[in-house]
């Protein structure tokens, strides 16, 4: 695996590696993942890829039809950044005053089932999960129709 820069770039990816890459860009990436699952969700059945890549601390989600695409990430690795900022080192009003310093307004709020405080900043697809104010994880992506023909087209 190369050496990673561990940045966050809402609604673009983490790093160089870009939502919309195929499974074959991210193997180019960041290598082999050390876990491969595949989730099957509703009526339609409609699948989602999980690749884990354990040593490095994150997880990454393919969804769409064939090819899958890189469409979530989510991590517990605590040197990663977001705004330059390293984000496991903060409470969680100071990852609110991040997220509202560079424009995210639109917050929500609410405890899991499973216990952790969960903040979302719906606009900029991410979530942080905190346990007694400490952040646990962090989950960031895009949404499918941000991906037009054009745009797979012109990767290709």
């Amino acid at each position: 695996m190369k050496t990673l820069k561990m940045e966050i770039k809402l609604l673009e990816g983490f790093d160089d590696l870009e939502f919309g890459a195929t499974s074959e860009d991210v193997v180019s990436y960041l290598g082999n993942p050390d876990e491969v699952e595949e989730l099957e969700e509703g009526e339609e059945e409609f699948k989602t890829l999980i690749w884990s890549y354990n040593e490095a601390g994150f997880t990454l989600f393919f969804d769409g039809e064939d090819p899958k695409l890189f469409s979530c990430i989510e991590t517990d690795n605590r040197d990663i950044t977001l705004f330059g900022k390293k984000i496991f080192e903060m409470k969680s009003q100071e990852i609110i005053d991040l997220m509202l310093a560079n424009g995210f307004e639109e917050m929500d709020e609410d405890e899991e089932e499973w216990g952790e405080k969960r903040i979302s900043f719906d606009e900029a697809l991410i979530d942080f999960y905190f346990e007694s104010d400490e952040l646990v994880t962090v989950n960031w992506g895009v949404f499918f129709d941000e991906f037009e023909d054009s745009d797979l087209e012109e990767e290709k």
